[in-house]
């Protein structure tokens, strides 16, 4: 499990027994608030939570009823092989039941806790009752080469057919040499199919180095030749690893991802320090990067001071590789990550406006960084985070302060509300990436970092949603914010969508001391659409405090709205009607012309 997991304590009764649980696991405790006395962080909601939770793919144990579980993560559920180990245990801590997951960590995690608490563990996974164990979920550091064959063997297994055993007894069962279910464990290559499955133990590391931008095809063809060459299995492989100048190299990138294994770097000084086990040292790549050798020295630094090298540097024209054994499996993968910046729209902040990819997001995050209420709103899945918050302004700071955190190798989330790709903190991210050295742009480690970015439901789109279906038609958004943009600019902005007939998302349409482009804003429209076009204002959208109201464009008052409104303003064809749920807000798209126009033909 790469996320710590989550005790959920729902009740006073069962304080003690997630207290125990929580001890045996090393994780925090989540508890119902007003219910539960002792945790370390809070939630209102049971169900809510835990659907969080789920979709987040934080393992979940809770001490509470199993149909609390059940209820709540089932409407999330739809790939075994993804889902997170939930497992339940009773207020006495008599039982632990592993309920999801069983082969991604949930029965393990439930035999651990059992045994903490000297209790009863309830797996009920075939293998497990018929072996004791999980065929598809081998001891660290070994590999299952075909987990999809692994129902078929269980299968056979429980219809009778013997085990045989080849290689390493890795799971401890009796062999029968007449078995008709082999178990083979093997660092070559094996044969598989419906009544083999093979296990490889991954004693090596895969060194490589590069010429910048080489194309990843050359890259994969020097390691796939010479894994076949040398008779490895490429489940064999336990880390590919570089000097971190090649952190963003594609071909390694890929090279990695092909082979479903983490990819790490080292510095210079800790490559160099591998000097007296190279086979080839270079005066050359030393002189162009620092240490005498890239490919072994990153091979030998990965597996450990007692590995051997037993493929010396191989190359192509752009590409070199190199392999590293030890004789043990590697558990400890050394190195660090490229360092990741995810950057995260949360919505408005309501959890249920929040996608699970966002959620799963900020749970694999080690550091959250933004404007400190956006954290906040992220409840009990940011506790445990290293946080550093900054104050609203100052966004170029915050943005480099994540990049540069990225680029140790940490794996850090950019909180934004809303959507941060609109008027947020994703252009700016990407501005400092682009930016020269001799413009304030990030240091060379901040830019070789893995940027990914997730969608969030904006405040265009949570107005919408509370109106109607406004945005039926073509529509643009509009910061009337002249912080970062000239006056006449925005002026002119609104000129071209107010000829254009576009319905408007006005963002930023007022602050503490900006009280009057609002006003033009709404004169200058009143020139081209009437005045009874229908404006919807919105504000905290999402929140308890949400408050959403109508208005006439030509009765739009500036002293009614804030800077938490969003202002959407109708095209001449919007329409605003009573319907029985109240006033619905909404923009014709013209279906009724084209009814009209096939009813003619």
């Amino acid at each position: 499990m790469a996320v710590t997991p989550v005790v959920l304590c729902l009740s006073k009764t069962g304080e003690a027994t997630a207290a125990r649980v929580a001890d045996i696991l090393q994780a925090p405790v989540h508890g119902r608030k007003d219910r539960v006395t002792r945790a370390d962080a809070f939630f209102d909601n049971a169900l809510e939570h835990t659907r969080t939770l789920f979709a987040s793919g934080t393992p979940i144990v809770g001490i509470c009823a199993a149909g609390i579980l059940i209820r709540a993560v089932a409407p999330l559920l739809a790939d075994k092989r993804a889902e997170p180990p939930v497992v339940s245990v009773p207020d006495d801590g008599s039982t632990v039941i592993p309920l999801l997951g069983g082969h991604r960590g949930a029965n393990q995690l439930a035999k651990q806790i059992a045994e903490g608490l000297q209790a009863h563990s309830a797996v009920t996974t075939s293998g497990d009752v018929a072996m004791g164990v999980a065929l598809d979920e081998p001891p660290s550091g070994y590999r299952l080469a075909n987990p999809e064959d692994a129902k078929g063997v269980m299968v056979a297994l429980l219809g009778g057919a013997g085990v045989l055993v080849q290689g390493e007894n890795i799971f401890n069962t009796d062999s029968d040499p007449t078995g008709g279910v082999k178990l083979e464990v093997s660092e070559a290559p094996v044969k598989t199919g419906s009544e083999t499955l093979a296990y490889h133990p991954q004693k090596y590391a895969l060194g490589l180095g590069c010429s910048r931008n080489c194309d990843p095809a050359e890259m994969w063809d020097l390691v796939e030749d010479i894994l076949q060459e040398t008779k490895i299995a490429p489940h064999a492989i336990a880390a590919v690893a570089s000097l971190d100048l090649k952190a963003d190299e594609p071909a390694m990138i890929e090279t990695a991802q092909r082979l479903g294994v983490p990819f790490r770097v080292f510095s210079a000084a800790e490559l160099e320090a591998e000097v007296p086990r190279l086979a080839n040292p270079s005066n050359v790549v030393f002189a162009e990067v620092g240490c005498h050798g890239v490919s072994e020295g990153a091979a030998l630094a990965m597996a450990g001071s007692t590995a051997d090298l037993v493929i010396p540097k191989q190359k192509t024209a752009n590409a070199t590789c190199a392999v590293a054994r030890t004789q043990e499996p590697i558990t400890e993968i050394r190195g660090r990550s490229r360092g990741k910046l995810s950057i995260i729209g949360i919505g408005p902040g309501q959890h249920s406006w929040r996608t699970p990819e966002a959620s799963a997001l900020v749970a694999e995050a080690e550091e959250l960084v933004g404007y400190g209420l956006y954290i906040d709103l992220l409840g009990a899945l940011a506790h445990g985070k290293e946080r550093s918050d900054f104050p609203l302004g100052g966004e170029e700071d915050r943005c480099r302060y994540a990049l540069e955190q990225a680029g140790k190798g940490k794996n850090v989330a950019l909180i934004c509300s809303g959507d941060a790709g609109i008027y947020a903190m994703g252009a700016l991210v990407f501005e400092l990436l682009d930016r020269g050295p001799d413009q304030m742009g990030v240091s060379d480690a901040a830019r070789r970092v893995e940027v990914v970015s997730t969608p969030g439901v904006s405040a265009l789109q949570g107005a919408a949603a509370r109106a109607g279906a406004p945005l039926g038609h073509d529509f643009c958004a509009i910061s009337l914010s002249d912080l970062l943009t000239p006056r006449e600019d925005i002026i002119k902005r609104v000129r071209a969508a107010a000829e254009g007939d576009f319905v408007i998302a006005f963002y930023n349409p007022v602050s503490m001391r900006r009280r009057t482009l609002l006003a033009e804003a709404r004169d200058i429209l009143l020139q081209h659409r009437p005045g009874n076009t229908p404006v919807m204002l919105a504000s905290s959208l999402g929140r308890p405090e949400e408050h959403v109201r109508y208005r006439a464009l030509k009765d739009l008052q500036v002293d009614e709205v804030d800077m938490l409104t969003v202002v959407l303003v109708g095209s001449s064809h919007s329409k605003l009607a009573q319907l029985g749920e109240g006033p619905r807000m909404y923009t014709p798209r013209g279906y009724a012309r084209k009814i009209d126009g096939d009813l003619a033909i």
